[in-house]
């Protein structure tokens, strides 16, 4: 069965740091692309950061400068550093992971908090 586990949410500051961490296991194989998502209340998920096998990153454009999105291939491991932190950044984070087939798989989420 496959899981993905997150950690690294929580409360901070705005201008504070946090690191999510999202680990894949079971029958996951072949990983391709790893990334975080996230959703605000009431509004859509929305791309944060991605990376593919060879390094190839992608940002949304709010989050360019400030976050960091990296990966473990040996420990099928995906991170997101995240600067700066703001308000706006309040959401709960997902973790994506998409093998080779183009199967998704998507952790259970873990809330990050930016007060002012």
């Amino acid at each position: 069965q496959a899981q993905l586990v997150e950690s690294g949410g929580g409360l901070v500051q705005a201008g504070g740091s946090l690191r999510l961490s999202c680990a894949a296991s079971g029958s996951i194989f072949s990983i391709n692309v790893m990334g975080w998502y996230r959703q605000a209340p009431g509004k859509q998920r929305e791309l944060v950061a991605v990376i593919g096998t060879g390094g190839i990153t992608v940002y949304a454009d709010s989050v360019k400068g400030r976050f960091t999105v990296s990966r473990d291939n040996a420990k099928n491991t995906v991170y997101l550093q995240m600067n700066s932190l703001k308000p706006e950044d309040t959401a709960v984070y997902y973790c994506k992971v998409s093998d080779i087939y183009v199967r998704d798989y998507w952790g259970q989420g873990t809330q990050v908090t930016v007060s002012s």
